[in-house]
């Protein structure tokens, strides 16, 4: 169960370290949205957002304090998704699907993150 458990942090941690660099390396029109969760529109926040997301990627992926990473990623991943993704303020329709795929694609990755914090680790026998 180890093997498959390390296999599975090491899947979920990709897309964080991926997009944890992108945000640190390049913010973008990122900053504009933060005003949408009451914050300063900032490209220090988004760098800031982006390693944490990184960091905590990699600290999943090698298995390093997973439940700390996996809380450091939610408080992350939340106000990412309400600001980056609101798809029920989008009026085009096709702007509004590309975002309402990716607020449930967070939305699982919340899941998967939540299990990762509430996984009990088996007592070896002696």
């Amino acid at each position: 169960m180890g093997l498959i458990k390390g296999l599975a942090r090491l899947s979920l941690s990709g897309i964080f370290i991926t997009s944890g660099y992108s945000a640190y390396a390049e913010p973008g029109g990122r900053p504009k949205a933060l005003p949408k969760v009451g914050l300063p529109e900032s490209q220090e926040l988004v760098k800031l957002n982006g390693a944490a997301m990184a960091g905590a990627g990699v600290m999943l992926g090698l298995g390093i304090f997973p439940k700390l990473a996996a809380l450091i990623l939610i408080g992350s991943l939340i106000p990412t998704t309400l600001a980056g993704h609101a798809f029920w303020n989008e009026t085009d329709p096709k702007a509004r699907t590309t975002q309402q795929v990716q607020f449930f694609k967070n939305l699982g990755l919340l899941g998967g993150l939540l299990m990762v914090l509430t996984d009990k680790k088996k007592k070896r026998k002696a």
